[in-house]
Parts: C-alpha cells; sequence; structure tokens
C-alpha cells in the first residue's frame, strides 16, 4: 500500500519519483510461496477506507462478506451477535493466493496480489527478489540481493513483518530501532468443500471464549472451500491447539467426519495447512530513522485483530510525511510516531479489555451474565444492544479499544450487565435445587 500511495501522491503535486518494491513471494502461486501467515479478516471499514482512495476490492478477492458472528463459551448456549449496522460487516480474504488446492482450479485472487497489481498500474517497480543484506552507503539506504548488484534509494520503507528474516538486519542499521514484541499465534486452512462450509458455517464468524489456559481469543473463520482457524494467546503450542480442536464447542462447528490431529509437518486434514506465526504484541522501539521509516506489524498493530488496518494507517501516515514534511528522523518523530503511539496506547486498553474477557473464560458467573445480556438484547429488536455492539467491536476491528472501553462504561451497559448476571446465578441455583 505504501508504493502505491506513493505515487499517487506524488503525481497529485506532480512529484516525478521512482518508487521499487521488492517482494519475494508469487501471489499466484498456491500455499507457502503466496503465503502471508494471516487469517484474513477485514473490517468494513477498512473495505470502504480503501473504496475511498480508489481500490475497489473485486469478487474474487472477498471469500466471504460476515454478516453475524457466534459466540462459543465453555459449557454454555451458543449466541448468534448479527451486525449492529448495514456498514459494519467484516470481509474475508486470502493474503496469498490461498492454501493448496485439493483438485482444480479456484475462482479466487489473492488480496496482497491485487494491491500489488494496482502498485504497478499506478507505476511502481516489482522486483521479485528476495533482500539479503541492507547496508547505507555515503549516508542512503542500500538494497542487497543475491547474484544482484546493490541499488542505493533516498527512502527506505520497511514493511516486512514479523517474521520475515530480513528483519533483523534492519536492528543493526544504527538508527536505535528494536524489533517489536512478538507471540506465537497459530492458522490452519481447512479444505471443507464449499457446500460444507456454507451448511456448518455459512456467513457467521464463529468466535470462542474457552476456559483453556493460555488461549485469549480464537476464532472459525468460513471463506469459500476453506475455513481458517485462527488462535492467539500466551504460550500457543501444539498441546494448547489441539484442546481447541478436540473441544465440543468447536466439533459442534465441523463435520463429525473431520478427524483432526497433527502430524509432523502438516495438519492431517485433507489439503490443510498451517503455521505458528510470530504476532505482534507490543510496538517496535524507533521505527524510524534518517531516510528510513518501518510500517505495518513491524513497526505497531492493533492488537490481536484488524492488522491489515493498522498496515493501512501506518503506510499512508510514513507516506504522508515524506513526501510533505521530510524524510529526516525528526520529520518522522514529529508527523509519524504520533501515529504509532496512538495506535500503542489503544493496545494498553485492549490489554485490559482482553484481562477482562479472560475472567468471562474463567468465571461461570460472568460468562452467563454475558450470554444472556447478548441473548435478551438479541431477542429484542427494538432494545440498545450495548452488549453485542462491545463484542462486535472488540472482535472485528470495528472501533478502536478505547470506544470500546467508553462504551462499557456507560451506566446502562453496566446496569444491564449486572441485572442479567444476578438473573442468571438466580435461574443456575434453582436448576440445582
Amino acid at each position: 500500500m505504501a508504493g502505491f500511495f506513493l505515487l499517487e501522491m506524488a503525481q497529485r503535486v506532480d512529484w516525478d519519483l521512482t518508487v521499487d518494491i521488492y517482494e519475494p513471494r508469487d501471489f499466484d502461486k498456491y500455499g507457502p510461496p503466496g503465503c502471508n501467515m494471516c487469517a484474513g479478516v477485514v473490517s468494513e471499514n477498512l473495505v470502504q477506507t480503501l473504496a475511498a482512495e480508489g481500490i475497489e476490492l473485486p469478487p474474487q478477492v472477498v471469500q466471504r462478506g460476515i454478516d453475524s458472528y457466534i459466540l462459543h463459551t465453555s459449557g454454555l448456549p451458543t449466541v448468534s451477535i448479527n451486525t449492529p449496522a448495514d456498514d459494519l460487516r467484516i470481509a474475508t480474504v486470502f493474503r496469498g493466493a490461498g492454501p493448496r488446492i485439493p483438485a482444480g482450479d479456484s475462482n479466487w485472487a489473492s488480496f496482497d496480489g491485487y494491491l500489488l497489481n494496482l502498485a504497478k498500474k499506478r507505476g511502481v517497480n516489482v522486483i521479485h527478489k528476495r533482500v539479503e543484506d541492507i547496508s547505507w552507503e555515503n549516508g542512503l539506504p542500500q538494497i542487497i540481493c543475491k547474484k544482484s548488484a546493490a541499488k542505493t534509494y533516498d527512502l527506505l520503507i520497511g514493511a516486512v513483518g514479523v517474521n520475515a528474516p530480513i528483519l533483523k538486519k534492519f536492528t543493526s542499521l544504527g538508527f536505535s530501532y528494536e524489533k517489536p514484541f512478538v507471540k506465537k499465534g497459530f492458522v490452519s486452512e481447512i479444505y471443507l468443500g464449499e457446500s460444507v462450509v456454507q451448511e456448518y458455517l455459512g456467513s457467521s464468524l464463529h468466535i470462542f471464549l474457552l476456559d483453556i489456559p493460555g488461549l485469549k481469543f480464537a476464532a472459525i473463520i468460513p471463506k469459500v472451500e476453506y475455513v481458517t482457524i485462527s488462535l492467539m494467546g500466551e504460550g500457543i503450542n501444539k498441546t494448547l491447539v489441539e484442546r481447541f480442536m478436540n473441544s465440543p464447542e468447536v466439533r459442534s462447528c465441523l463435520p463429525e467426519s473431520l478427524d483432526w490431529h497433527f502430524k509432523e509437518k502438516e495438519v492431517d486434514v485433507g489439503q490443510a495447512c498451517f503455521c505458528m506465526p510470530n504476532l505482534n504484541v507490543g510496538p517496535a522501539v524507533k521505527p524510524y530513522g534518517d531516510r528510513i521509516v518501518m510500517i505495518g506489524d513491524c513497526a505497531v498493530s492493533r492488537l490481536y485483530k484488524d492488522g491489515i488496518g493498522a498496515a493501512y494507517i501506518t503506510a499512508k501516515a510514513s507516506v504522508v510525511t515524506s513526501l510533505f514534511f521530510g524524510i529526516g528522523s525528526d520529520d518522522y518523530k514529529h508527523h509519524y510516531a504520533p501515529v504509532c503511539q496512538r495506535i500503542a496506547r489503544d493496545n494498553i486498553i485492549g490489554n485490559f479489555i482482553f484481562i477482562i474477557t479472560m475472567l468471562y473464560q474463567k468465571f461461570t458467573l460472568f460468562s452467563d451474565g454475558m450470554v444472556a445480556m447478548v441473548t435478551g438484547e438479541q431477542s429484542r429488536p427494538n432494545v440498545e444492544r450495548r452488549m453485542s455492539r462491545v463484542l462486535w467491536d472488540t472482535f472485528t476491528g470495528s472501533a478502536t479499544y478505547r470506544e470500546i472501553f467508553l462504551k462499557s462504561l456507560h451506566p446502562f451497559f453496566i446496569w444491564s450487565l449486572v441485572s442479567s448476571t444476578v438473573s442468571a446465578f438466580i435461574i443456575r441455583l434453582f436448576k440445582k435445587r
């Protein structure tokens, strides 16, 4: 996105720029060659923002529009939460061309590949080589690829991701950059077939708040022929993943015939694949210097959600700063760093929200009250759906954590939650008698 914005904005002010993008992935190939290790959920806010920029996502890129999600909690009935407004749907995409195909060809297209092609049409030069090293030449950043002459640039924008081996090279360039704090996640693509995905999941995102130690957030995301499993939390490992996948709440969402287990190198389910990528859970230190700026999750990202949205925000902020204020360290400090800091501060509130969420996972009394409140809201069409909106925004990236927190402090929200919890507690007592 940064390359697209650089040329788009430069052309507005009649500046002649040459922009190169180094991209070793081939987004036309299925499986690992085009994989970006991402669950691929895009908020409708971002879809609309991109449209305002002239970037319309075609139907082949949008795997499925999500109009509701189903909340699963340990031992409690599921509750379906519809989109709070027509303009708050979310979309599912494949960042690459998609996972390994069981048979034949599919109609889908890569989200990242589509954006890259837009940049090429705008005039960006795409160099399909892997960057081996980065250095300085007479105060200018220099890119070195294998079996190629080094190239020197006026400005280097790093959009390499926290899983890229080249990221460690940036820490030795002398501008005091330190990589973000990361934790392991889990992403798996499981082939079910289009009719089975529609039958079992439809257009609903399934969210899981289960009492599994270390698990903060989990989702099953429907696409066309595949479903994506996404887990985030503390100490994600194979034991935790297997416990999640074999829980009754998850098994109820998938065909009984699905025999899910780990093999040595891949998940032994048809043509499924999986990865355990690093996830940004803390911002980088000083993601900028003279003639260099880091964007996306190698700088800062939204905590546990909407990484694509954060990449868009930081990409555009870096381009605006570079073109209209300058490419020195002080320019980025005054005009780019505040954007990263706002996201990082919001994530502090997000951490607190997920601590509260873990209480709901751990204690039945709290989860009883939450489910009762949501069920009541969804069953009465004219009532203000306060808990439904808070949960929707928390898990879809449709609002900042600060906005979510303020909504949860509303007196009517607190009163409804307390009364729902007390009612659920009384009902549970009577059932025990």
